[in-house]
């Protein structure tokens, strides 16, 4: 049965515009992405089949471009769409940083941080830069590596440190493996940083590893 001949309180889009967002399914809100379904099925029954191929929602969201395209109902243009919405998400969650107020809130530190590497498949280091009252003032991947690990290099920090005008930092890095308990080779490099930045005058506040689903922040152990 297409779904403009559903009861109207449950077609996805009409659901949403009565009960917002929150109040829907995965399947519900894929398939007001999709629009349309494919010959013999909804875009709900298209949105089901495509979060049991990915395994969710999450495994949809950051699936590379040839799997996604490859689906029946999906393609480039789908891809693109799917591109731009997670790039706004992202932005949106930089913007609530940006708003000329210090970090106050770790945890949504940790969210927009999270968001921003949690899906590498490969480890990212990077760093955000903050003045004097520690608004931030620029977010940077600054080196990226293999599944095992990047390579971090003390006087590139500081450099970046210096370019950015930044009294303050935070540094992040993902773990693709999923665990996010840092590594005794985080730890020392993390004392390695402190010490190269403290010659120029700059704090170390944090340093957040990101894993799925989880964050371990080193502020939080006693460790900064």
């Amino acid at each position: 049965m297409p779904i403009t001949d559903w009861p109207e309180q449950e077609r996805p889009r009409e659901k949403l515009l009565h009960q917002g967002a929150a109040a829907l399914s995965d399947a519900e809100l894929l398939a007001i992405f999709l629009r349309t379904g494919i010959p013999g099925k909804t875009a709900v029954d298209l949105a089901r089949d495509l979060l049991q191929e990915f395994s969710g929602l999450r495994g949809l969201l950051s699936a590379q471009r040839d799997p996604f395209c490859q689906q029946p109902g999906l393609g480039p243009a789908k891809y693109a769409q799917l591109q731009a919405v997670l790039e706004m998400g992202k932005r949106h969650l930089h913007a609530t940083l940006l708003r000329n107020e210090a970090l106050t809130d770790p945890s949504a530190t940790q969210r927009y941080l999270s968001a921003r590497l949690r899906d590498h498949a490969f480890e990212v280091f990077a760093c955000l830069f903050l003045d004097n009252r520690h608004r931030v003032i620029h977010f940077k991947e600054l080196f990226r590596g293999t599944i095992n690990g990047a390579s971090v290099h003390p006087r590139e920090v500081v450099r970046q440190t210096l370019e950015h005008n930044a009294a303050a930092v935070i540094f992040a890095h993902n773990h693709p493996s999923g665990v996010a308990e840092p590594s005794e080779a985080d730890r020392q490099l993390t004392r390695r940083l402190q010490a190269a930045l403290e010659l120029i005058d700059v704090r170390v506040l944090d340093h957040i590893v990101i894993g799925d689903g989880e964050c371990v922040a080193f502020s939080e152990r006693g460790w900064i």
